[in-house]
């Protein structure tokens, strides 16, 4: 079973930069879609980014585009997201997933979630 754990996730002031960081415990991740989610206080878990594995097609939320990028090191089994311009709203917890298919932005085909990892953007 793929375990994922999230770090990098702290306290920036708005414009500030972030990058998180998600490893992954086994070998099935370099064929797997890496996604990032996050989810607000009060608010349902939404889509960030996703990068698929072979082609590593990227694909991002509006939102984020143009300030988020999603990248990943097969060889290190780890997903990145460098968050930059970053703004309150962006205020969550971010969550990495993992699923063995094509991409996807829809939460309920991801089968693997790590414990998340605290964004917190000061105004």
């Amino acid at each position: 079973q793929v375990q994922l754990v999230e770090s990098g996730g702290g306290l920036v002031q708005a414009g500030g930069s972030l990058r998180l960081s998600c490893a992954a415990s086994e070998r099935t991740f370099s064929t797997a879609t890496m996604a990032w989610f996050r989810q607000a206080q009060g608010k349902e878990r939404e889509f960030v980014a996703a990068i698929t594995w072979r082609t590593l097609w990227t694909g991002y939320a509006d939102s984020v585009r143009g300030r988020f990028t999603i990248s990943r090191d097969n060889a290190k089994m780890t997903v990145y997201l460098q968050m930059n311009s970053l703004k309150p709203e962006d205020t969550a917890v971010y969550y990495c997933a993992a699923r063995q298919g094509s991409y996807s932005g829809s939460s309920v085909s991801y089968n693997y979630w790590g414990q998340g990892t605290q964004v917190t953007v000061s105004s």
